[in-house]
């Protein structure tokens, strides 16, 4: 296989998938009809619930991909903040399940049956889910993407989840019955605080609402106009996010007599530069004003 295709978040958010899904059908068996470990099933349904989250960017990534057409003007690029709030939301209906088998294991424990083949299943899981994570998170370029971002950072969390199965497991084996549905709790716990991060972020996106990296970018924007001696003043920066990328606006105020040709050589310049110092910067549109001092 194309080495190459191992750092396409595209093609790793599918391969996530399929491996999270298959491991936590595994843990999920065997923890509810050979172990009894809430634990255990937790960390399964919350494997599958990782690898439903993949699958959904994965399809995200294929739709973004589109061009513009005539019901789309400017793309398919927020499909992707839509696949994160999405991927969040299965994440938090699986963490209520577990929240709620968790605290029927806390107020009537049951032995654990097993310990030793569950402990070897969820730390084989942890060892998978920590690599294929750290992989994505540190190797690939996810291109300033939020859902890819997410799907790396809880493949991430699914591998501490699985550590944390590991060491409810061993203290079950241990005689401490609790620890099964603590971990449970836990894990939950996890869940929803990155799903209710990612539904933030994604949500701000969507309405267009600019962060301080945006207001960052937009003050960088205005000094690159200060190095061309014809733009008087450049005010109104507007930034917005759309998808992966940065979309804006900049208005410049230039003198009245000022030639087409020159003020398109301007903008030109005013563009390749933003982009060369904003690398996710896609689109940047430059309206010119007359000085009215002229």
């Amino acid at each position: 296989m194309n080495e190459s295709r191992f750092k396409q978040p595209e093609f790793l958010a599918g391969f996530t998938a399929f491996i999270l899904i298959l491991l936590g059908v595994i843990q999920i068996v065997f923890g509810e009809f050979f172990s009894n470990s809430v634990a255990l099933t937790a960390n399964g349904i919350d494997c599958i619930g990782d690898g439903f989250v993949s699958a959904t960017v994965y399809a995200g990534l294929r739709i973004y991909q589109r061009p513009a057409d005539d019901r789309f003007h400017f793309g398919y690029f927020k499909i992707e903040n839509l696949a994160s709030i999405a991927a969040a939301i299965v994440m938090m209906i699986l963490a209520g399940y577990i929240v709620f088998r968790s605290y029927n294991q806390l107020i009537n424990p049951h032995p654990i049956k097993l310990p030793l083949i569950g402990i070897e299943l969820a730390l084989i899981a942890a060892i998978i889910a920590l690599f294929i994570g750290w992989y994505k998170k540190y190797k690939v370029k996810s291109e300033h993407l939020g859902s890819v971002k997410l799907e790396s950072f809880n493949t991430i969390k699914d591998g501490v989840a699985s550590g944390l199965t590991v060491v409810a497991l061993i203290l079950s084996y241990a005689g401490f019955a609790s620890a099964d549905a603590i971990v449970g709790f836990i894990i939950a716990g996890i869940i929803v605080s990155i799903g209710f991060i990612a539904i933030k972020e994604s949500s701000y996106m969507l309405v267009d609402a600019c962060d301080k990296d945006c207001v960052l970018q937009g003050d960088l924007i205005k000094r690159i106009t200060r190095n061309i001696k014809e733009i008087k003043e450049a005010h109104l920066v507007r930034l917005r996010r759309t998808g992966p990328y940065l979309q804006g606006e900049i208005e410049i105020k230039v003198n009245s007599d000022m030639s087409m040709e020159r003020f398109f050589q301007i903008r030109e310049q005013i563009t390749a530069d933003a982009k060369n110092r904003i690398p996710e910067l896609h689109h940047l549109t430059v309206i010119a004003q007359p000085d009215k001092q002229d």
